[in-house]
């Protein structure tokens, strides 16, 4: 080769390593990362859009997490995967996925329930952003704070709540109480002087507005998923209060014990006869890994367990699941007593279905809520069954549960 050629070649060679070398830096520069900080996300629902908040974080792994933000709850997201510009979030114990592609400081995808057959719904987020409905400013509005006595109306078919809210400015805070649970954490603002609230759990996604009227009433609306609607209506009363929830679910007539056989989430099967319960309080929680307010009383009971577990009290969890799949639900189960660091047994008893709950234990009158929360005395005989769960959104309603399901258990170890 001459030396016309060589310099030739040579500056081919350079030329090639130089184009090589800006794609590998422009391929650098081009790969997208989750930015640590606030973000605001709006999912749509029935066309109308449903804002939550969440903030990226970094672990002591270095591993980008988020915390769900709903009023005083901070829900922890430790598992996501990025592949290019596609970013995927597992939702807690849920099986449920935000999918979304990373547009610099903007989301957009879909929220998407995995166990329910075509459930998608559109996902946006934008980085920065803090408020959930407005900006918050210093115009005066109306005050919704207070204690009202609530009813929903779906079709023909009516629920009577208790509404509970607190307003700081336009920036309210508050929850829904039912006779079967509560609706969590649920923030928003005044607009207008019309109430906006919303909760985003990973599972369920809410939407209230309300207006006030004269003499201290409000109309309002709801919406939940994809197709739940219905019209709520709600008068201020201090004194508005729900069923005793100790009176909703009661044994048959002639039964005084409840017997269950059922696999136990490793393939085993738990009795309620088993040795290990014998001569103990026995405390079964009626519950499913897709019930957020589920997941509040898991919450509870695990620490709960932990320190008192040694004082002749068990727990068992009869586990509902979304599929008539035992691979599927024992699946389920393992993932929330990991994350949630629960110690006490769990079996899969059946699926979400009310009726078919019901058939599984049909010494009950019927299964009306999850959780419904079961004590069982020394003697194996049933001494009281508790409907629905009032959670930490509720306030003082949970510690007041608390307290009572503390004065129940004493009352049993006597």
């Amino acid at each position: 080769m001459n030396v016309v050629d060589q310099t030739y070649s040579g500056m081919r060679l350079l030329y090639f390593l130089t184009i090589l070398l800006g794609f590998i830096l422009t391929s650098c520069s081009l790969k997208k990362e989750l930015r640590s900080g606030e973000w605001r996300g709006v999912i749509t629902i029935q066309n109308k859009e449903l804002p939550f908040n969440f903030e990226v974080a970094t672990d002591s792994a270095s591993r980008k997490i988020i915390y769900l933000k709903n009023a005083g709850e901070r829900l922890l997201l430790d598992e996501m995967s990025m592949e290019d510009d596609s970013l995927k979030i597992n939702l807690h114990i849920f099986d449920a996925t935000l999918k979304a592609k990373l547009l610099n400081d903007r989301l957009e995808g879909f929220f998407i329930k995995n166990y329910e057959k075509g459930y998608r719904l559109p996902f946006k987020a934008n980085f920065g952003d803090s408020f959930r409905f407005v900006v918050n400013d210093n115009n005066k509005h109306s005050d919704f704070t207070g204690k009202y006595a609530t009813t929903f109306v779906h079709d023909r078919d009516t629920t009577h709540a208790v509404g509970i809210f607190k307003q700081q400015g336009n920036h309210v805070e508050g929850t829904f109480l039912t006779p079967t649970g509560d609706y969590r954490y649920l923030e928003g603002n005044v607009i207008n002087d019309t109430l906006h609230l919303s909760t985003f759990d990973g599972n369920h996604a809410y939407l209230f507005t309300a207006v006030k009227l004269g003499n201290n009433t409000l109309r309002g609306e709801y919406w939940s998923g994809k197709s739940w609607y219905e019209m709520w209506t709600g008068v201020k009363d201090d004194h508005a209060a729900l069923p005793d929830a100790e009176s909703l679910t009661k044994l048959k007539a002639g039964y005084e014990k409840i017997t269950f056989s059922f696999p136990g989430v490793n393939g085993d099967t738990i009795h309620s006869t088993d040795a290990k319960y014998k001569n103990k309080i026995l405390i079964l929680q009626l519950f499913g890994t897709w019930c957020p307010n589920c997941m509040d009383e898991t919450k509870f009971l695990a620490p709960w367990y932990k320190q008192h577990k040694n004082n002749g009290i068990e727990i068992v969890g009869l586990a509902y699941e979304q599929k008539n799949d035992f691979a599927y639900a024992s699946e389920r189960v393992k993932k929330m007593k990991q994350k949630l660091g629960v110690d006490y047994d769990f079996a899969i008893a059946g699926t979400s279905d009310k009726n078919n709950a019901s058939k599984s234990l049909p010494m009950l009158d019927g299964v009306q809520a999850f959780p419904t929360t079961i004590f069982i005395g020394k003697d194996g005989k049933v001494k009281k069954i508790h409907t629905g769960f009032s959670g930490p959104g509720t306030g003082i309603y949970y510690d007041q549960f608390i307290q009572q399901f503390n004065e129940t258990v004493n009352e049993l170890t006597k």
